[in-house]
């Protein structure tokens, strides 16, 4: 049985973090843990003619993840990852290589084939690489899911970013603290969570949204009015870089081969708790990720 093809378009970087240097980018890590869930996961973005682009390709081949990078004259993506409290701070450096994702044939075939493409605010922030993403998705299958994990980071977003991205979308995830900014600047103020995640499932006819309060809960609605809410489980965190990621892509792969939204959500909330206990953002994964939600009920 041919594996579902889910590719994630946009940043390729070093996370620079305190312990040393981890590949790294939220598109990307998607297809990690995609591809760790039963996926073929493709990484579309691109690197720098430099000894960092050298390593990182090599990286991302040994991850699994397959890729069509290209390389050009800019330098390879890196962002500075202090960490406070586990908690992680981005300063993310601008004008590198994935800020100019060339449109090219190869591309538009594999979105064409794609059963899944996941996207975000921050690879659109220049020109070029918004032109290109924008029309990748325009060549997308009617039944393709349209992740978009807003992942707002720094000054690297606007309203009409998100607006756009809204309306290309299918499935649109952001955590509490992204909620809060997004009721100011879509003028739902007084709407409960609920509510808020409703709207944007109403207004851009989307067909999931997908709601993370870090440490505390996730909640999952579809537009067939199905939903789950999930406790985060309790663990010892190492750090939290590329925990929502682990979890976006996990979701997808498992909606994906069949799973229920139900089944899917857990699946997520698990991978997610054990990215957690493990450095940087593509941890090997053991035989059989543990079930930390059965765990915490016992």
């Amino acid at each position: 049985m041919t594996k579902p093809i889910v590719l994630s378009l946009g940043e390729l970087l070093w996370d620079m973090l305190p312990s040393g240097k981890r590949a790294g980018g939220a598109p990307v890590n998607f297809a990690y843990h995609a591809a760790m869930n039963g996926v073929e996961g493709y990484a579309i973005s691109a690197l720098g003619q430099d000894d960092l682009g050298d390593e990182l390709l090599l990286e991302t081949e040994k991850s699994g993840v397959k890729s069509i990078i290209q390389r050009n004259a800019w330098p390879t993506g890196t962002v500075q990852v202090a960490l406070k409290n586990g908690i992680p701070e981005y300063t993310i450096v601008k004008n590198v290589a994935w800020d100019h994702i060339l449109l090219t044939r190869e591309l538009i075939d594999l979105v064409k084939k794609a059963d899944a493409v996941c996207f975000g605010t921050l690879a659109l922030r220049s020109q070029e690489s918004h032109d290109t993403i924008i029309e990748l998705l325009k060549h997308t299958k009617p039944n393709a899911l349209k992740f978009f994990d807003i992942n707002l980071r720094g000054d690297h977003y606007s309203k009409q970013l998100i607006e756009e991205l809204l309306k290309s979308a299918t499935v649109f995830k952001l955590n509490d603290a992204e909620l809060l900014l997004l009721r100011d600047m879509f003028d739902i103020r007084g709407a409960s969570d609920d509510e808020a995640c409703r709207w944007f499932l109403t207004q851009y006819n989307l067909d999931y949204v997908v709601l993370t309060g870090g440490s505390t809960f996730s909640t999952i609605i579809s537009k067939t009015n199905e939903s789950s809410t999930l406790a985060t489980p309790h663990v010892e965190v190492v750090d939290t870089v590329g925990a929502g990621d682990s979890f976006s892509g996990t979701f997808t792969a498992k909606i994906l081969t069949g799973s229920t939204l139900e089944e899917a959500h857990r699946a997520a909330v698990n991978t997610s708790a054990f990215v957690c206990t493990k450095d940087g953002a593509w941890p090997k994964y053991p035989e059989q990720i543990p079930d930390y939600l059965a765990e915490q009920k016992a």
